[in-house]
């Protein structure tokens, strides 16, 4: 068993178990020193992985929230259209990012989680305080989306694709 092979059952062992796992016993297990077991641990962690050391063992935290960039197009009218879809079906639209040509890539916090902040916000924007991000970029413009599942994101990108807003790209094809 190589150590990438190893690291990847650590974290299967880890994602599976009901309580913390002891460095011990993986080492045991992979018939490797306790020492080896910390190393990888470091070399997961790495990778993205949220491992946590415990006095038990190690546990792996995972998530309640899984996120999806969308890239959308659409006019001011629908703006209100585009952010209750996704509140609607149990996102938070986290953002919005446009990739100006000259700028970079230029982005807003959002927050929008339900219609009455998608409200606020779009009270803000008629009010004349300011215009949406996406019109310097043709109304093209990004999305970071969170929910409670990879399943929601998917409904959410498929009704914004029925609506008409999703722009195809390699990335949400």
């Amino acid at each position: 068993m190589t150590g990438a092979e190893r690291r990847e059952e650590i974290i299967r062992r880890i994602r599976e178990a009901d309580q913390p796992v002891p460095a011990r016993d993986l080492a045991g297990l992979y018939h490797v020193s306790r020492q080896v077991i910390v190393q990888d641990i470091a070399l997961i962690r790495a990778l993205g992985y949220e491992i946590i050391s415990t006095n038990r063992g190690y546990l792996l935290h995972m998530p309640s929230e899984v996120s999806r960039v969308f890239k959308v197009r659409h006019t001011d009218e629908q703006l209100e259209e585009e952010l209750c879809a996704i509140v609607d079906l149990g996102g938070t639209v986290e953002n919005v990012m446009v990739s100006h040509r000259v700028y970079g890539r230029l982005e807003a916090e959002l927050g929008i989680s339900s219609r009455r902040k998608a409200a606020e916000f779009l009270e803000d924007i008629r009010s004349g305080k300011s215009s949406p991000l996406k019109n310097i970029t043709s109304g093209y413009h990004y999305h970071k989306v969170t929910a409670d599942s990879e399943k929601t994101l998917d409904l959410i990108r498929e009704d914004l694709k029925k609506r008409g807003f999703l722009v195809e790209t390699e990335e949400t094809a």
